[in-house]
């Protein structure tokens, strides 16, 4: 299994240049924070997420996946993918 500190930074670094930043909880549930670059404000924030169900990398590529569809729809903050 993953460490949480190694899931956190593959996450947050999934996302530059755009600011996100992860938390686990004592519960080892996840809490992903996406902020808008111009003005630094939060504009998406998913908690909840069980650490547990991320055992793979697969599981980790969905979960980014769901993050990014989730921020694409909130039209708050642009996305370019680069693929």
């Amino acid at each position: 299994m993953i460490s949480t500190l190694e899931l956190r930074h593959i996450i947050e670094q999934s996302f530059l240049p755009i600011r996100c930043q992860c938390a686990v909880d004592s519960n080892k549930s996840l809490t992903v924070r996406i902020y808008q670059n111009t003005s630094g404000r939060e504009t998406l924030v998913v908690t909840g997420i069980s650490v547990s169900k991320l055992t793979n990398g697969r599981d980790i590529a969905g979960l980014i996946s769901e993050l990014r569809y989730d921020l694409k729809s909130s039209k708050q903050v642009p996305w370019h993918d680069h693929n």
